[in-house]
């Protein structure tokens, strides 16, 4: 992904980071916004937020409708399993499994 437009916004304190490659695909980080509620360690809100059926239920339909390449087979995997105890999912184990578009890990 070419990234060319870095940009910070401010919401109520906390910086969050804004990439634009000049076009409608604009990414917001999600690990910012986890920072605001947890400073310390915002990668275990943002897993946390993607262990909720809703949340799965959502990046799917997302991916669904955007991305002709998602894989449905994993999709349905991770939606069964999705708010079970033992169910844990990291953003890196969403895009590698289903080939998701509309989030990526940030370097």
């Amino acid at each position: 992904m070419n990234k060319n437009l870095k940009a910070k916004i401010n919401a109520n304190g906390t910086e969050i980071a804004v990439l634009s490659s000049g076009n409608e695909n604009d990414y917001i980080s999600l690990t910012d916004i986890a920072k605001y509620k947890n400073p310390e360690f915002p990668a275990d809100l943002v897993k946390n937020w993607m262990r909720s059926r809703s949340t799965i239920e959502f990046l799917g339909l997302w991916e669904q409708m955007n991305n002709s390449n998602f894989k449905l087979v994993e999709f349905d995997q991770f939606k069964n399993e999705a708010g079970a105890n033992t169910f844990v999912l990291s953003p890196q184990k969403w895009i590698a499994n289903t080939n998701a578009i509309g989030r990526y890990k940030a370097r």
